[in-house]
């Protein structure tokens, strides 16, 4: 039935919004105005293997020649010290891989290891154990957000310099759990069991806590950095006073250079609060590399190969390649939308909207107008994320809390530029550890907060399955 004349001569997202009143399921008749730019002023025009490694739309011409830069020492590889390539050696002496781009793939998303592969590469495994009521480990939680395993540390690196043992082998093994639809549609989910194995100094602690990590997209770093803090908080509802059971919340962490407890933004339970912060701690943790700001490699006292090992100078990034490194980083546009007009894609946004998917993938935000980078300042952009920590329930729990985050709880992902997964990076896991399969599996996969949305999902026929994954794939 056409709206009525009154409704519409109202605005595209008025109407749609006076609709959903009407039946409390929204109804998407158009694209918002200006909803295909993800990024505001600052997207870029690009689908295929490169449509995550373009520069900021909005960048001039000598900025691009900045981010240039950047992207060389993100896209090379590190050598081992020593060597005649001063600028880029201090490889190690334990590392995960001598390349940034080797984890962020094409500045994309990383998958885990196959049954065959040498290192896990674009997988990380980080390790803790529960920390003790004391004063050390007190320190160490407020400063590093766990306590980390006292042989192996923080991180398990699987590749090292000759002379120095590596501290294992990470493999995945999977067991595959039926689910069901209400239209009898039968879909299969896959569960890890992560197993370090072949270690290279003596067994790991026995309460050890591991929690396996895909890197992430690199997109559109820089604006949510640029997101006001009161404009994530206006989304923090911890104790659900609106009673719709989504009690998000951010995660509290050390910022080093600021020597005080802030908010979160960055990694998979937004352990970090800048991506300054996020590139030094990868540089340490990923390749072994020093900086000013963390000037010692990722060994532990137990690990005396790795102490002895020629290291590449003190420090080994220099303070201009960091900065270029965080000009790169920041910098990193996001994909226009595709087909926001399709009517399946439309149809999708509104069943997107009716699961409640939007209570957490927040649609859009306003950057701030001092951002660190002028082109990242006042622009509107849809990032599909609030930065908060939500509980996802028992199935996706790593067990392992990080700062103020527990082991259920994992910040909510962007969902920005998602729909080029397969173009940038030839598959399609999804999840903190990749074990989805497709988009598909990583809704029913969602569980605690997201229940509920879950189970709308479930509830779809098949063409509404296919609207979903249409507007989700347009993101």
């Amino acid at each position: 039935m056409p709206a009525p004349t009154a409704l519409r001569r109202l605005p595209p997202l008025l109407l749609a919004l006076c609709l959903a009143a009407c039946d409390q399921a929204p109804r998407f008749t158009q694209a918002e105005p200006g909803e295909a730019l993800s990024a505001g002023a600052a997207t870029v025009r690009q689908v295929g293997r490169n449509a995550f490694s373009m520069p900021s739309g909005n960048l001039s011409p000598t900025r691009r020649l900045d981010f240039s830069v950047g992207n060389s020492f993100f896209r090379n590889p590190w050598v081992i010290a020593p060597s005649s390539t001063t600028a880029r050696d201090g490889l190690g002496p334990l590392f995960n891989t001598n390349a940034c781009q080797n984890c962020h793939i094409k500045d994309g998303r990383g998958h885990p290891p196959g049954p065959d592969a040498d290192n896990a590469v674009s997988m990380l495994v980080r390790l803790s154990i529960k920390p003790l009521a004391t004063a050390e480990h007190a320190a160490l939680v407020k400063r590093l957000g766990v306590v980390p395993e006292p042989v192996y540390g923080g991180q398990l690196q699987d590749v090292a310099v000759p002379g120095v043992a590596p501290e294992g082998k990470v493999r995945m093994d999977y067991e595959y759990l039926p689910i069901a639809f209400a239209d009898g549609t039968r879909a299969q989910l896959r569960r890890p069991t992560l197993r370090i194995t072949q270690l290279g100094y003596g067994p790991l602690h026995p309460q050890v806590e591991m929690s396996a990590r895909i890197a992430p997209p690199m997109i559109g770093l820089g604006l949510l950095e640029a997101i006001p803090e009161d404009a994530i908080l206006a989304n923090a509802d911890p104790q659900d006073r609106d009673g719709d059971g989504i009690r998000g919340r951010p995660n509290r962490v050390w910022d080093d250079a600021r020597g005080e407890t802030v908010i979160g933004r960055f990694g998979w339970k937004a352990g970090q609060p800048s991506l300054n912060q996020q590139n030094i701690h990868a540089f340490a943790a990923d390749m072994g590399l020093t900086t000013s700001a963390l000037r010692h490699d990722d060994c532990t006292p137990a690990q005396t190969d790795c102490l002895a090992a020629i290291d590449g100078g003190d420090p080994e990034v220099s303070d201009h390649i960091l900065a270029q490194m965080l000009f790169y980083t920041r910098n990193l546009g996001v994909p226009a939308r595709r087909q926001v007009e399709a009517p399946a894609v439309l149809r999708g946004k509104a069943l997107f909207h009716q699961a409640g998917c939007q209570r957490c993938h927040v649609p859009a935000f306003t950057t701030a107008a001092d951002a660190a980078e002028p082109e990242l300042a006042g622009q509107l952009i849809r990032p599909y994320t609030d930065l908060l920590l939500h509980d996802m329930g028992e199935g996706l729990a790593d067990q392992r809390g990080e700062f103020e985050a527990s082991g259920r709880e994992w910040r909510t992902p962007p969902l920005w530029g998602i729909g080029l997964t397969a173009a940038v990076n030839g598959h399609t896991q999804f999840l903190h550890d990749g074990r989805a399969r497709n988009l598909l599996e990583a809704i029913l996969w969602h569980g605690g907060e997201a229940e509920s949305a879950k189970q709308s999902v479930l509830t779809f026929d098949a063409e509404q399955r296919d609207a979903l994954l249409a507007f989700l794939n347009s993101l």
